[in-house]
């Protein structure tokens, strides 16, 4: 799906080194589809022992957080192993953007593969936006991809950098097999004079 604008709203998740077992736990990553694994996002922090209680000091269930497209987080977000299962997790749940301090670089290449917005932001941004975020119950991010800024409603402006590449994936809608599907043409045409040539036709 084609990424350009959102606002929404926002869940601060103010820890480091949030690692992909804890975004994304490894006995839930038996399926071979990217979906359905967003009701298992967090499920050590969110769930009691039973599986079904929701835990009353994380709050991402509740009626201020519930529906946050955008994620707040803080250093070296998403490390641990490189399972794309972690970005599939946070996109199925609903998350569209994660801003940071920082990501590690595999999961930071995974969100961007899966159509998800990964922001760097300097630490003091990052903390200016955290304790924004507690000054109010109906608290947004705005983001803009194509001017590369983001605002949120406590008046907190940020540009961000991001990849031309990427960009105009995300801005298209388009994963790396799409981009391979456009050159179908030139790839069969190429195919068809390889073919001519090994036979020596």
């Amino acid at each position: 799906m084609a990424f350009n604008h959102l606002e929404g709203k926002v869940f601060p998740l103010n820890r480091d080194n949030v690692d992909t077992d804890q975004i994304i736990p490894k006995q839930f990553l038996k399926r071979i589809e990217r979906k359905g694994f967003g009701q298992f996002l967090f499920y050590h922090w969110r769930f009691e022992d039973d599986g079904k209680t929701l835990k009353q000091d994380f709050k991402l269930d509740t009626g201020k957080y519930s529906d946050s497209e955008l994620l707040l987080g803080g250093k070296n977000f998403g490390c641990g192993s490189s399972r794309e299962h972690a970005p599939w997790s946070l996109q199925d749940f609903g998350f569209k953007v994660i801003i940071a301090k920082s990501f590690a670089d595999i999961f930071y290449n995974n969100c961007l593969k899966n159509g998800i917005l990964p922001i760097r932001l300097p630490e003091d941004t990052v903390d200016a936006l955290f304790k924004n975020e507690k000054k109010s119950d109906l608290y947004k991010i705005e983001v803009s991809l194509e001017s590369q800024m983001l605002c949120d409603s406590e008046g907190l402006i940020a540009s961000f950098e991001v990849d031309p590449y990427w960009k105009t994936m995300l801005m298209k809608g388009l994963d790396e097999i799409d981009l391979t599907l456009q050159y179908g043409g030139k790839i069969e045409h190429y195919e068809k004079q390889n073919e001519v040539s090994v036979l020596g036709i």
